[in-house]
């Protein structure tokens, strides 16, 4: 018993200090960039020592992996959830809307993203493993594509639900990189919105219909 509640306690106060890792080193990738921090910095902003990022961390590398997968995730739960309001059929319109207004617009993580992209197209072992990260929001909205029912159709340009899904992707991709620019968040999401309404209908907000 005594050992079990001892287990627990070392795995809780291990969790906490991987999550103030991670905290602290998305405000220092934020202020001076990726590539621009060492693990010493990334310490002394957390209040650990190098011994306790190493228990949770190889390297920066992966310290990354672990704060994007977590964006990753937030933002594919976000757009799953948004598009699960209407049920079996899928309102493009009003989905749009809904994605638009949730879907994570923060600049800071932008700054550290694009640093990091620029990293990973350097080394292709990185890149790799960047790309299959980037996957996660492109399944997460292609998965719900590919359920949808009722009268909506997607544009034949796009070709199926995964080609949708990419072009969707593209837009968020494209939407951001204005958006660390301008730093007008409203904006983003007003252009987005409009984006994402041309691509998934014909453009005037009413879904297409199939012609047969």
């Amino acid at each position: 018993m005594v050992l079990e509640q001892t287990t627990r306690r070392v795995t809780r106060r291990r969790v906490r200090t991987r999550a103030n890792l991670l905290d602290a080193a998305f405000a220092v990738f934020a202020a001076k960039g990726f590539g621009r921090v060492s693990i010493e910095e990334v310490c002394e902003a957390a209040g650990y020592s190098r011994g306790a990022f190493y228990s949770n961390f190889s390297s920066l590398d992966e310290l990354f992996f672990a704060l994007y997968r977590q964006r990753a995730d937030l933002i594919a739960e976000q757009v799953a959830e948004a598009l699960a309001l209407d049920g079996p059929e899928l309102d493009v319109p009003a989905s749009v809307d809904r994605v638009s207004e949730v879907l994570l617009l923060d600049v800071d993580w932008l700054l550290v993203k694009t640093d990091f992209l620029v990293h990973a197209a350097r080394d292709p072992a990185v890149a790799q493993t960047l790309l299959e990260h980037r996957e996660r929001l492109r399944r997460a909205v292609a998965d719900r594509l590919a359920r949808a029912t009722g009268p909506t159709a997607l544009p034949v340009v796009l070709g199926d639900a995964d080609g949708a899904a990419r072009a969707v992707v593209a837009a968020y991709d494209g939407v951001t990189t204005q958006l660390l620019l301008d730093r007008d968040i409203e904006r983003a999401r007003g252009w987005l919105g409009q984006l994402l309404t041309a691509l998934l209908t014909d453009g005037s907000g009413t879904p297409e219909r199939d012609p047969q």
